[in-house]
């Protein structure tokens, strides 16, 4: 069994918190499926509830440390150098619609960098955890991202643009490309999973856009403590406030890089 340190100790204890209320809501919110509003107020205040859990307790712990919330934005701590980026529910429409594929997401950045991840499943009870030079474990089991060599051997995840996003003619662009090269791909609606299954071997990349540091936090910090690459579409490494990501196996970031590249070409 892997030994964690004190600061993933306080993130997993954070997490573990939060799921708790967040695995009875939703067993509550197949029961509001009935009300187009409802679900949709339930699921904010659920969303707010865990947020605030997680809060409390990393404050209890790390009284200076800042944050950057999802529901709340930017919160200043005495300490410059470390802040907390926080989704306390990643994967709301899956939650929204009882589909229970979703996940909390606690990250640090530590001076501008990505130092430490915890994404956790509740309901299937899976602990991710991760930190910079301590590589990545999911419930004591050290992980390592994939082998595999071959896009036709490879399954990629991937995020598609909804009602009122932009770039849905590049999107299809792109999944065209890369399902005529892939064994698959795979879309299931939580960022941090996604990301966690990247660094499992479970994908073997994961591309998307229109995100936010607090859906990829977590997960930047498991495929690169697995053995993974993260950039954006650009394979430029300042990508956690650019709106998207690229994160794939050593041996494919390129060739996913390209053909995402080829897609987006005038």
């Amino acid at each position: 069994m892997a030994l964690r340190s004190a600061l993933i100790n306080v993130m997993v204890a954070a997490a573990q918190k939060a799921a708790r209320h967040l695995v009875r809501d939703f067993g509550e919110v197949e029961n509001l499926q009935v009300s187009r509003k409802g679900p949709a107020d339930f699921v904010s205040v659920a969303d707010q509830r865990a947020e605030n859990t997680i809060v409390a307790e990393l404050q209890r712990s790390r009284p200076h440390y800042g944050f950057l919330l999802e529901e709340r934005g930017t919160v200043e701590g005495r300490d410059n150098s470390n802040r907390w980026i926080v989704d306390p529910l990643d994967g709301t429409t899956n939650f929204l619609h009882g589909i229970p594929h979703f996940a909390i997401s606690i990250a640090l950045e530590r001076d501008r960098d990505l130092f430490a991840g915890v994404v956790y499943d509740p309901i299937g009870d899976r602990l991710y955890w991760a930190e910079k030079g301590n590589g990545a474990f999911l419930n004591g089991r050290r992980l390592r991202v994939s082998s595999r060599r071959k896009m036709d051997e490879a399954l990629f995840a991937t995020g598609i643009p909804f009602k009122g996003t932009k770039n849905h003619p590049l999107f299809l662009r792109q999944l065209e490309g890369v399902m005529a090269r892939a064994a698959g791909v795979r879309r299931f609606g939580a960022v941090s999973l996604d990301l966690a299954y990247v660094a499992s071997g479970r994908y073997e990349g994961y591309w998307e856009t229109g995100i936010h540091p607090w859906d990829m936090g977590a997960g930047v910090v498991l495929v690169r403590e697995a053995g993974g690459f993260v950039t954006d579409l650009d394979r430029k490494t300042d990508f956690l406030y650019r709106g998207e990501i690229l994160a794939a196996s050593p041996d494919l970031h390129d060739q996913l890089a390209e053909v995402l590249r080829s897609a987006a070409a005038p």
